[in-house]
């Protein structure tokens, strides 16, 4: 009787195991009955580049959302995660500074891809734009590629193009803020909704420079799913910066289907 114990003991482990791809689940608010998330968001943070210190800011910072605005937030940096079966728990995926090729196998690529189109949402936070540069529709997922970044952090002005979303509602229209500002490959305005710009004039951008028209947060509708994307969050401090947390939190909401969408097509 003791072996047979211990046999369905292992086996319900092994159940469990199986079903657990996210490292760290079920974090905030969801599991009070009074209080039953709104919705459930995946965040993930492998890096196969470049590796931000800021990730564990961001990780807390977005636990403590779900914790105060009432969603549930895994997290992972197994791409095991991205199977139909798992990803259809989840409202929103947050690629929170991933870099590389953070999914190698075609199967989760495939399983990501049908994610979206089956209506799904997607939130890229900074160097999210730094991943899969050679994948066409990953590309077109987020709206726009890494280039390069101006030298070092510094203060610039961000200027917010449409006040009226839920990523711009908490923040100044013009937005004085530290950051490490992103350069694109191509310009995505066209291809998606521009949240807000960044003003040049205002710092010294070097070999990063976009010029007048400078994209730096957008929306848009893609493959039957929702993208949003912001290029900031490189340091430890945005994910204290009170401004920076509501700007998230909107677009978190956004990408969810939990907030007003008015991003168009692309």
């Amino acid at each position: 009787m003791r072996a047979r114990a211990i046999v369905i003991a292992v086996l319900v482990l092994a159940a469990a195991a199986a079903t657990g791809w996210a490292a760290s689940s079920g974090d905030g608010a969801s599991g009070s009955r009074a209080s039953p998330a709104r919705f459930r968001v995946l965040v993930f943070s492998k890096t196969t580049g470049f590796r931000h210190d800021s990730i564990p800011a961001g990780i807390a910072m977005i636990r403590r959302l779900g914790r105060e605005h009432r969603f549930a937030v895994d997290q992972t940096e197994d791409e095991r995660a991205f199977t139909d079966r798992n990803l259809a728990r989840y409202d929103s995926l947050v690629f929170l500074s991933t870099t590389g090729n953070p999914i190698a196998r075609q199967g989760h690529r495939r399983a990501f891809q049908r994610y979206i189109r089956s209506g799904g949402g997607f939130l890229g936070i900074h160097a999210a734009s730094d991943s899969f540069a050679r994948w066409p529709w990953y590309i077109r997922l987020v709206g726009a590629t890494f280039r390069r970044h101006a030298p070092g952090t510094s203060a610039a002005h961000v200027v917010v193009e449409d006040a009226g979303t839920p990523a711009t509602r908490g923040v100044p229209r013009v937005w004085r803020r530290v950051d490490e500002w992103y350069a694109f490959r191509s310009n995505p305005r066209g291809r998606v909704h521009v949240l807000a710009t960044l003003d040049e004039h205002t710092y010294e951008p070097g070999d990063a420079a976009m010029g007048a028209d400078h994209p730096i947060a957008w929306c848009h509708r893609y493959a039957g799913g929702r993208s949003v994307y912001t290029a900031m969050g490189h340091t430890s401090a945005s994910y204290r910066e009170p401004s920076f947390v509501s700007h998230l939190l909107g677009a978190i909401e956004m990408a969810a289907g939990h907030g007003p969408f008015g991003c168009g097509s692309g």
